[in-house]
């Protein structure tokens, strides 16, 4: 008897051996059940999920003898030609070999005739992404107002090549990839229905391996049962596949672990030696670490970690911080990445080993961050926040100036309650002269009582009060020259004494800072020139 593969014989017959596709399946009863068939399908996904064995089941439930029906019987003439692939009225086509428009019209010119034998004329086509522009735009029409007989079953692993167009006139179905624990079940049942011994590890292995798609399982289940002599093990696949096993694995974590480089080189070393090339290492480790992260951050699912619970040592799993073991796999990563490029691919594994085991000493840019901010809390536990208060152009933080803040602020308050303050209550000195000029006009003149503020000091001369600004001030003190008459009207109105105003700007203090600034010396020696005074 001819040999038939896995993938082959265990092709789904019916919609309920359809695995992994619940939605698309229900749709596609129901939609048979009330008769509501639609002239073009889009099936759409990954490869080897079931999107050509769905079309050919669709295609059975329209032509079963039986049917319409959504369990067609598989025993009728129809349905047997359709398994078999020969019938007349299910024609398959493959997009990729039939892409030109030549190919197009001749399908438009067929569907004019009726089916042979069965209520419909069925096009399967194959990767129809294939098709060239001018092909799509042949099957527009042909797929919008087709014969009441005519059904299109398109199937295609990269929608987005798809024609919008094309898209807008179809039922669109996307088939997701099928989870570990699914392929898991169906394997098992390949392996009893050929009298296989297959362990655990190596189901999980081969299920893993396989990305989601099922036919890409039973063919690495036919390859794995060749070479295994009716038993399939972990240790068979490890030695004839040249893969690193867990075992491996868990004793270069003991190395990297211990922060033994020696150790760990000679040990990576005799593993390449038996034949696993370095790209394989890469993978099988950086997976490795990826169990690791996802057991430290609590994650126990075989389907998920890649490895049963139990199989790697506790002692390793929690060796590690899931941002370090994020920081390994990271590395890992972008080795593979470099392994295309290097000069030996060897040499790049080695480093990254070397790397990993000082793995405890890497640290990620947020740790630093954090760390940082901790050497802050310890170098400046209590944050005091001094009071920053402008008095006359003078910044207070001290006890002793808070406390006199304290007092001038209840002074002013008085000062705005009261408005007036008798002569004899008040002292005679310069600061509260300026102090009362500010406290007697600051209710009408905000900007001004600001600009009386930035005064770098004030002295009184008999009947005279004197106001000095430096330079970089002068828009305020020109300001109070301006306006000097108010000023002493208010004092006259508040003090019952007459004072004139006088502002003088200290330009040559500027200038002299100016002389002692650093930066400004440095200009000077760099373009060799000098400072003129201005006027």
């Amino acid at each position: 008897m001819t040999y038939e593969v896995t993938a082959t014989k265990k092709r789904p017959g019916v919609f309920d051996e359809l695995i992994g596709q619940e939605f698309i399946v229900t749709t596609l009863k129901n939609s048979i059940e009330q008769g509501r068939i639609a002239h073009a399908y889009l099936f759409s996904g990954p490869r080897g999920v079931g999107k050509t064995s769905a079309a050919r089941i669709l295609a059975k439930s329209l032509n079963c003898e039986k049917g319409p029906t959504k369990t067609p019987c598989g025993t009728c003439n129809s349905c047997k030609e359709i398994a078999a692939g020969n019938s007349l009225d299910v024609i398959e086509i493959d997009g990729a070999s039939n892409t030109s428009v030549n190919d197009v019209r001749e399908i438009k010119d067929e569907v004019l005739f009726a089916p042979n034998s069965s209520r419909h004329k069925i096009y399967i086509i194959d990767e129809v992404h294939m098709l060239s522009n001018s092909a799509f735009n042949a099957l527009l029409k042909t797929i919008e107002e087709p014969p009441p007989y005519i059904v299109f079953i398109f199937a295609t692993t990269e929608i987005h090549k798809v024609p919008a167009t094309i898209r807008s006139r179809c039922q669109q179905y996307r088939f997701r990839l099928l989870s570990i624990d699914d392929i898991q079940k169906k394997l098992i049942g390949a392996a009893e229905e050929s009298n296989i011994k297959i362990d655990h590890n190596a189901l999980l292995w081969i299920a893993k391996e396989s990305s989601g798609s099922l036919r890409d399982a039973y063919t690495i289940f036919d390859q794995v049962v060749s070479f295994s002599e009716g038993s399939v093990t972990m240790e068979n696949i490890k030695e004839k596949l040249g893969t690193v096993g867990l075992e491996e694995m868990n004793k270069l974590m003991e190395f990297i672990t211990a922060e033994n480089p020696k150790l760990l080189l000679e040990y990576s070393n005799d593993t390449l030696n038996t034949g696993i090339s370095v790209d394989q290492f890469v993978i099988d480790l950086t997976e490795y670490f990826r169990s690791l992260l996802f057991l430290r951050l609590g994650i126990e699912k075989e389907s998920i970690i890649g490895y049963s619970k139990d199989s790697i040592p506790g002692s390793v799993v929690n060796a590690y911080t899931p941002e370090q073991l994020e920081k390994a796999v990271d590395i890992l990563l972008e080795l593979y990445r470099k392994l295309r490029y290097t000069i030996n691919q060897k040499f790049e594994l080695e480093l990254v080993l070397t790397r990993l085991s000082r793995l405890k000493r890497l640290i990620t840019r947020e740790e630093v961050i954090d760390r940082v901010e901790e050497l802050k809390k310890e170098l400046n536990p209590v944050k005091h926040k001094p009071a920053k208060i402008s008095l006359y152009d003078k910044t207070v933080g001290t006890d002793q100036d808070e406390q006199f803040v304290t007092d001038k602020r209840k002074h002013d308050k008085k000062a705005k309650k009261e408005d007036t303050a008798p002569p004899e209550t008040q002292k005679d000195t310069d600061a509260d002269l300026l102090g009362q000029i500010i406290s007697s006009i600051k209710k009408e003149r905000l900007t001004l009582a600001s600009a009386l503020e930035k005064a770098d000091s004030v002295r009184s001369k008999e009947n005279k009060i004197i106001l000095s600004y430096d330079i970089k001030n002068r828009f305020s003190g020109e300001m109070v020259l301006k306006d000097r008459e108010f000023i002493a009207g208010k004092l006259k109105e508040h003090l019952d004494k007459q004072y004139s105003i006088e502002v003088l700007f200290n330009k040559e203090s500027a200038e002299k800072k100016a002389l002692n600034d650093e930066r400004v010396q440095m200009l000077q020696r760099i373009f060799r020139g000098e400072i003129v005074k201005g006027e």
